[in-house]
């Protein structure tokens, strides 16, 4: 009991001599450059450093603008993720060639072909529909003559597919096609007898079948071994020739017609489609389209062929140019005919293959 009196008295002794020897965090002598709160630290002044060491990095909280470059392209505005592909190109590939004082020889001539896409394509899981409208025509003016149509072509293609799962590429599939042309066909120099027209021919495709498609969607194989081709001849005057297959008038001994050609074929076939884009080196790509038909009824072995090859070659953002092939045969459409002297025709001509090749510069523009 004493004991602890004694020690709660030594303890009372000490506490104020502690508090009378205790020192200032300040050392005497110097300036007082802090501030204190409480037990926190406020510096008023940083000390600049002289001497830095080699291997640090400094930055300079100065934002300069006199370096800053422009946008090259306009900013695009967010738009809300769709699973449907738009694709429109309009373009015009141009060729010229000029003479004067020429030696050699030479016409001048200027040729001009306009082309235009269009695509809406969907995808989402089982499903994918493709559509595409395309348009085609060109002209050829040269010195010394008129002007004369180099191509002319109107294409709308529809495909609806689906399949079971995810994983697979192949689709249960349904296509529809039509195509046809804008304005009349001569075979020059002769301009009054037309031998097409719009509308004569008009195809149309109508069949269900399996798609292959892959997953980036630039390649497409359609196999339909039910489906409906009708050929249109709408102008009377090709339809009573028989023109493109079509059932042709009946003449008497006269040559007068005794009952019309009939304005529509029919026919049931099997028909394998493919599509192909690919880029087979730096700014060139490839488009590959090819349609093989044969029909049940009538003339089956024989394969009704149209095939495109075209290569696009990009210069800048506008300036393209182009190398394309175009194949056709059809055995409904016949060449050479022979007539008598008295007009009858002796001889309908037999099929051939049609080839059309296109070299250009031009303009396009994707919008």
């Amino acid at each position: 009991m004493q004991y602890n009196v004694f020690l709660k008295l030594l303890l009372f002794l000490l506490i104020p001599l502690q508090w009378m020897n205790a020192q200032d965090t300040i050392p005497p002598g110097q300036a007082v450059d802090t501030t204190v709160i409480d037990t926190v630290v406020i510096r008023k002044e940083q000390f600049k450093v002289k001497n830095i060491r080699r291997g640090v990095n400094l930055t300079s909280p100065f934002i300069s603008f006199k370096q800053t470059k422009p946008l090259t392209q306009n900013l695009k505005k967010f738009r809300i993720p769709s699973f449907w592909e738009r694709i429109n190109k309009i373009g015009i590939n141009l060729s010229e060639v000029a003479f004067v004082n020429w030696n050699a020889g030479g016409n001048n001539a200027v040729s001009a072909l306009g082309t235009a896409r269009f695509a809406r394509n969907y995808k989402f899981r089982y499903i994918q529909w493709d559509n595409e409208l395309q348009f085609r025509y060109g002209i050829n003016a040269q010195e010394g003559r008129k002007i004369r149509k180099t191509d002319d072509a109107i294409r709308l293609t529809s495909t609806f597919g689906y399949r079971r799962d995810t994983i697979s590429n192949w689709y249960y599939s349904a296509k529809a096609s039509f195509n046809t042309q804008f304005s009349n066909g001569f075979k020059y120099p002769d301009r009054t007898t037309p031998i097409s027209r719009f509308m004569a021919p008009g195809y149309s495709f109508l069949g269900a079948g399996a798609s292959y498609i892959s997953k980036n969607q630039k390649f497409n194989l359609y196999i339909s071994p039910i489906t409906q081709k009708s050929t249109f001849v709408l102008d009377q005057d090709l339809a009573d020739k028989g023109a493109f297959g079509v059932q042709k008038a009946v003449l008497d001994a006269d040559g007068t017609i005794i009952q019309e050609g009939e304005n529509i074929f029919l026919e049931f076939g099997f028909l394998i489609t493919n599509n192909w884009e690919t880029e087979v080196a730096k700014n060139t790509n490839m488009r590959h389209r090819l349609s093989l038909y044969t029909d049940y009824l009538s003339s089956f072995g024989n394969v009704d062929v149209d095939w495109e090859l075209n290569f696009d070659l990009k210069v800048n953002k506008y300036i393209n140019a182009s190398i394309g092939t175009h194949i056709i045969y059809d055995d409904d459409i016949l060449f050479d005919e022979q007539k008598n002297e008295n007009g009858v025709v002796t001889d309908p001509g037999e099929p051939r293959i049609q080839f059309k090749q296109l070299l250009g510069v031009g303009i396009a523009y994707d919008f």
